[in-house]
């Protein structure tokens, strides 16, 4: 019996979870609420160790992205530059 996860993706904003699922583009099949305010992607392995491997790396990229998201963010609520 093969293992399964289903695992549902909503970030602060639109815009940032858009660029999460953005992220997961070539390596998941993106399933997106009717409201779009939220996504799924659904991870099926014959082995627990393998399904928990793939998620680890799906996750991993998923912080990086949101990461870097709030890196963004916080340089420009710092800058100097930024015009209102």
């Amino acid at each position: 019996m093969p293992w399964s996860l289903t695992l549902s993706v909503q970030s602060s904003s639109r815009e940032d979870t858009q660029a999460l699922a953005d992220a997961l583009t070539t390596d998941e099949d993106i399933i997106w609420a009717g409201s779009k305010e939220h996504f799924s992607f659904q991870l099926n392995e014959e082995k627990a160790k393998d399904l928990r491997a793939m998620l680890n790396t799906r996750m991993r990229g998923l912080i990086a992205v949101d990461s870097l998201l709030s890196s963004l963010v916080d340089q420009s609520e710092g800058s100097s530059t930024k015009s209102d």
